[in-house]
């Protein structure tokens, strides 16, 4: 089934949570989201390919290997974001999407909106936040 969004939509803590509407809507931004990380690493792909890291001089040559170097880091953050962009719509397929994977409680629409590949609520995400540090102090 074919949900179309009035252009003017935003989720409302007003409407029932994750109606299809509200999945139409995150479904479209996590798509959106993805074309653009595809977009830029494909740039990023092409500026790799047409720059030249045979500069003749070293100071040049180390400054093109650094920028190589941080593109590539960057690329490979975002190769990870679109694989948890993928992992949201698949949520959203099964209808999972916007629940905690904790408790199974709701995650705010306002925390999704700002990262809509949350899987754990803000509670949620807190406790393993402490459990990490305090693991990491051990």
């Amino acid at each position: 089934m074919m949900i179309t969004l009035p252009p003017d939509y935003k989720p409302s803590d007003d409407e029932e949570f994750m109606n299809p509407l509200q999945q139409e809507y995150f479904r479209q931004k996590l798509e959106n989201w993805r074309s653009e990380l595809l977009d830029e690493a494909s740039e990023t792909r092409q500026h790799l390919q047409e720059t030249s890291s045979l500069e003749p001089d070293l100071a040049d040559r180390a400054s093109v290997e650094t920028e190589r170097s941080l593109e590539l880091r960057t690329r490979d953050r975002a190769r990870k974001l679109i694989a948890k962009i993928d992992d949201a719509l698949e949520r959203i397929e099964l209808g999972t999407y916007g629940y905690c994977e904790e408790t199974e409680e709701p995650i705010s629409l306002r925390r999704l909106e700002a990262r809509p590949i949350a899987t754990l609520s803000i509670e949620a995400q807190e406790r393993h936040e402490r459990m990490e540090r305090t693991h990491r102090d051990d």
